[in-house]
Order: C-alpha cells, then sequence, then structure tokens
C-alpha cells in the first residue's frame, strides 16, 4: 500500500511538474528579463493541461508586450531622428527603406480623377471620396499604378492609363471599364445594396440578389486580371486593396501571385457574426479577404467583430494573442489602423473678405456652421435638419444671426432609398426655410453639387463651427478635414460619438445624432463656448491629426506589410 501511494504521488508530482510549474516558471523568466529591459523571445506556448489555459493566456499577452515594445521603440528611432511627424518625404524615405524602389499597386473602384465633359472641352474632376482624399497623398509620396473604375463621361476619349498628378505625374492611373449592366449589379447591386446598408448599422435592410453576386464575382476577377498585367514584372510587388468592393480580390491576386504582399483596407465598420450571417455568400467573401496578408479596419472593435466572424463562419485558427487567422500555409494578419487626411502643415488664410464670399452665397449671418456630406442616409440630414430646426425654436434670439452651409454632393442616385433622402433632405430644408426664414436671411444654404478641394477648404476656414452627425461611420474623414483645415484661429467640431473619428477627437462636441435636444444644444455650445476652451479644445485636435496624419497612416500599414513579409520569408527559408 506504502509502495502504491508514493507511486501515485510521484506520478502527482511529475504531472504538476510538468504541466504547471514548468510553464509557470518559463513565463516568470520571461517576465523578469522584460522588466530588465533585455530583448528576449516570448516563451513558447503553454501545454493544454492543468493550468494550462491560464499560462497560455499569459504568454499571448507576453508576446503582446513584446509587440508594444518593439513598436515603441521603432518610434523611438524616428523621433531621436528629427521626425516626429510623418511627412510626404518621410513616407517615401521609409518606403525605399522597407521595400526597395518597388512600386505601390493601389485598387479601389473610385478613380482619383474623373474626366468630364463641359461642353465642348474635357475637365478633370476629384470625386466626393474620403478615399481618395486618404490615397491621394500616398501614390504622390510612393508613386505606381492606381486600378480604378474609369466612370467618366470622358475618361475613354483621354484614355486607358492616364498620369497623374496630371501637371506632374508620379504615378498611373489605370483604368478598368464596364458595362452598364456590370456597373449596375456590382456597385449599385451588390456593394451599395448589399454590403453598404449590411455593415453600417442604420436600420436599412440589405438586398442581396444572385444577379448582382454574379456582377460582383466577374468584375473582381476583372480587376484582378487588370492587376496582374500591371505588375507582371515585379518581384514581390506591394498591393492595397481598398474597400468593401474587393472582397474577392486579395485571393484571386494571392494565388495568381504568392509572392505579392496584399493588404486589404476596410474602409466602413464591420458589424457583429450575427449581422453578416444574413448574407448568402458570407464565407466567399471571407475567403477572398482572408487571401490577404494584411486586413486593416479603422478601430480594435472591428478588427475584433472580424475575428468572431471568421472563428464562427469557417474552418480556420484564430490567434487572438496575435490577432491572425491562420488557414492552412496562409497567415493573415488583422489589425487596426485609423485613416486620416494629410496634415495642413503651412497653415493658410481664411478668406479675405468674410462679408463677400457670404455675398456671393445669398447668405448672412454673424455666425456661420458647415456641413459637407455626401447624400448617403448614414450621413444623417434629416437628423441633422431637425436638430437646427429645434435649436432655432429653443433660442430664437439667434434668428437672423446664425447661417448653416450644407454641402451636399450627389450619390448614387440610381439606387431608389439615396433618391427618397435627396429627395426628404430638400424638402426639409425648403420648409425649414420657409417657416423661420426672414427677409434678407435663411436659416439654411443648400448646395447640392459636387464641390472640389479648394471649394471645401474654403467654407471649412469661414465656418465658426463644423457638423458630422452620421448615424453610422467607419471614420469619417469630414471631421479631420475640417480640423486640418483650421488655422491658429479656433472653431467648434460637432461630431457623431457613432463616427470612428470620434475615437480619435475626444475634444470635439461629442453627441447622439439620433437624439434632437442633445445636437441642439451642441449648436447652442459651439457659439458660446469661451474663446479660451474653443482654442484649447481645436489646438489638441490640430495636433491629433497632424501627428497621426495619412503618411503616418500609410507608413505603420506598409511597416505591418513589411514585418509580415519578412517573417514569411523567414519560414520559407
Amino acid at each position: 500500500m506504502g509502495v502504491l501511494m508514493l507511486l501515485v504521488t510521484g506520478i502527482t508530482w511529475a504531472l504538476v511538474r510538468w504541466s504547471v510549474t514548468r510553464p509557470i516558471a518559463r513565463i516568470a523568466e520571461w517576465t523578469k528579463q522584460m522588466k530588465a529591459g533585455r530583448p528576449v523571445a516570448p516563451p513558447p506556448d503553454a501545454d493544454e493541461s492543468l493550468f494550462g489555459s491560464l499560462a497560455t493566456e499569459v504568454t499571448g499577452l507576453a508576446r503582446t508586450l513584446a509587440r508594444a515594445r518593439s513598436a515603441a521603440e521603432q518610434e523611438a528611432q524616428l523621433r531621436l531622428a528629427g521626425e516626429s511627424v510623418w511627412t510626404e518625404e518621410r513616407l517615401k524615405q521609409f518606403v525605399e527603406m522597407r521595400f526597395g524602389r518597388r512600386p505601390v499597386f493601389v485598387v479601389s473602384n473610385r478613380e482619383p480623377v474623373s474626366h468630364v465633359r463641359d461642353g465642348r472641352l474635357v475637365r478633370e474632376q476629384e470625386p466626393a471620396s474620403g478615399l481618395v482624399t486618404a490615397l491621394g497623398p500616398i501614390m504622390q509620396a510612393c508613386g505606381g499604378v492606381w486600378v480604378a473604375h474609369g466612370s467618366g463621361n470622358a475618361d475613354r476619349e483621354v484614355g486607358e492609363r492616364v498620369g497623374l498628378p496630371s501637371a506632374d505625374p508620379t504615378y498611373t492611373l489605370r483604368r478598368v471599364w464596364l458595362s452598364d449592366e456590370e456597373e449596375a449589379g456590382y456597385y449599385y447591386g451588390f456593394a451599395n445594396e448589399g454590403l453598404w446598408p449590411l455593415c453600417h448599422i442604420v436600420h436599412e435592410r440589405p438586398r442581396f440578389r444572385a444577379a448582382d453576386w454574379g456582377h460582383y464575382r466577374l468584375v473582381n476577377e476583372r480587376f484582378a486580371k487588370a492587376l496582374l498585367q500591371e505588375m507582371e514584372s515585379v518581384e514581390e510587388p506591394i498591393v492595397l486593396v481598398q474597400d468593401y468592393h474587393f472582397a474577392l480580390l486579395p485571393r484571386l491576386v494571392k494565388e495568381a501571385r504568392p509572392d505579392a504582399r496584399v493588404s486589404l483596407f476596410w474602409h466602413i465598420p464591420w458589424p457583429n457574426f450575427e449581422a453578416v450571417g444574413i448574407c448568402p455568400w458570407q464565407q466567399e467573401i471571407l475567403l477572398g479577404m482572408l487571401g490577404a496578408d494584411l486586413v486593416g479596419f479603422h478601430t480594435q472593435f472591428y478588427c475584433n467583430n472580424f475575428l468572431e466572424t471568421v472563428e464562427r463562419a469557417i474552418e480556420g485558427r484564430i490567434e487572438w494573442d496575435r490577432f491572425t487567422v491562420v488557414r492552412g500555409q496562409h497567415t493573415t494578419h488583422v489589425r487596426p489602423f485609423p485613416i486620416s487626411v494629410a496634415p495642413d502643415l503651412g497653415g493658410g488664410e481664411r478668406p479675405a473678405d468674410r462679408a463677400a464670399v457670404l455675398a456671393a452665397l445669398g447668405a448672412t449671418g454673424e455666425f456661420i456652421g458647415v456641413g459637407v456630406e455626401r447624400v448617403d442616409y448614414t450621413k444623417g440630414l434629416p437628423e441633422r435638419l431637425r436638430a437646427l430646426r429645434r435649436f432655432f425654436e429653443r433660442w430664437p434670439e439667434y434668428r437672423g444671426r446664425l447661417t448653416f452651409i450644407q454641402i451636399a454632393s450627389p450619390s448614387r442616385s440610381r439606387i431608389a432609398r439615396y433618391q427618397a433622402v435627396q429627395e426628404e433632405t430638400r424638402e426639409m430644408v425648403r420648409t425649414l426655410n420657409a417657416d423661420l426664414g426672414e427677409r434678407g436671411w435663411q436659416p439654411i444654404v443648400y448646395r447640392e453639387r459636387h464641390h472640389d478641394h479648394r471649394e471645401i477648404d474654403a467654407f471649412y476656414r469661414l465656418a465658426d463651427f463644423c457638423m458630422v452627425t452620421s448615424l453610422h461611420d467607419g471614420m469619417n474623414l469630414v471631421a479631420k478635414e475640417f480640423v486640418a483645415a483650421r488655422d491658429e484661429d479656433d472653431g467648434v467640431l460637432i461630431l457623431s460619438r457613432f463616427a470612428g473619428a470620434s475615437h480619435e477627437l475626444p475634444d470635439a462636441l461629442l453627441v447622439n445624432p439620433y437624439d434632437v435636444e442633445d445636437v441642439a444644444g451642441a449648436i447652442h455650445r459651439a457659439i458660446t463656448l469661451p474663446v479660451e476652451e474653443r482654442r484649447d479644445r481645436m489646438s489638441r485636435m490640430r495636433t491629433q491629426v497632424r501627428e497621426h496624419n495619412i503618411y503616418g497612416w500609410a507608413g505603420l500599414l506598409l511597416d505591418e506589410l513589411a514585418r509580415i513579409s519578412r517573417a514569411t520569408d523567414r519560414r520559407a527559408a
């Protein structure tokens, strides 16, 4: 009996030592080394045994801390070099250091410049697109090829390949042509009546049609073919796929060119698993996205939603400690990269004659507010107009003293829901002006047409406050554009807490766009804040946008892609 007890005790001691003591001891030793500042590798995964899951969680935390330390050291090196702010030149040098002189290949639906016929003339037109605002400076900094849908009515006359910017070309626009039927099915149908409302929680029912899905697949294949042609002679090309229009493209490219370094950035929110699950082609979309080496979202919350969707919808190993998805021999890394705008480092002057600008608009007012949107049901235009009406009802002393200028760029007008919100907005503006307007003054100046960036920038500088009250937005770059456009003067940003930008700009007046009283109160607060507080808030926001600008976004994304590439090469060797 004694021998048996000794045997059981010995076996128990050995099991405890093997399954608990050794993993914990390894983690403790690693922690000690990290605290001492020694660059040691994280410990191996703990065994799946008694307390093994706890050891595994701590090991995952150890890896995360190691990555954070590495990132901090890289940033410290950049700061020691005297370059704490990302600039166009710094991005060029960074890309050359990481990738040599290899060109960058961007794929998006929206082209950076379209050519439109204006009588007998053909002129360039920049679209009202946050994506173009963000990616234009990157391509001018890095060079390469931008593959996009040629949608301008004079694009075919100008040609399939165009050097941009036209005054001093630094990269090439490669246009892909689509038939009206293909554009209707792929863009207006599956992308914008299916995926767009699916990902935005704005109570609009997604519509999924098999014919639209067929066009979506076909167009993804056509863009992949054009991209493969453009990078045929380039070794290990860098590919930046943009947005929900091309969920299938990363896998198509990776299968044809395994050496390509492919990232996909998803510019809109990623909802929870239950919401995504209503899409009939959920698995095909996820598998297409996972063809990328790197998938980026605006926030960590969207990354978590995506990983949970993958975990519950398809076969694959989710490594939560590393935020990766492993399928076979391929690993996809999932990371947050909050997108931004180019910094206005040179400042800029307000319009020379405020009265003359207002007179040209047919506007008067002591206080000027501005809103800049595409006409889209996610942007909350009707809700904003209700809040403006409520503001004038609660504070009638501002009638005749405050004018709000709404820039509204028509968008996706073939879709019935967009036509409806366009008509609703027009009617609300007409009624509000009729009910509250006075001789020589209207509360709303509504400009429903395309405006280029120079025009919009002038409105940003003219305004005392800007309203960004979207019902749901991945980021919303209008908020950051307004801040970047401001000089050392003040100005107030009223910002929806449901826009991704609210996580980075807490000094804005954050509102619930569904709460009319909340938004009306924010308008009053915007024009009555003490000057010192307005300037302090704007100064902090301006610093945030300046230091976390579009060049930094591109640099961090490309750095992560380079790091993944190096790790992949080491494993292959």
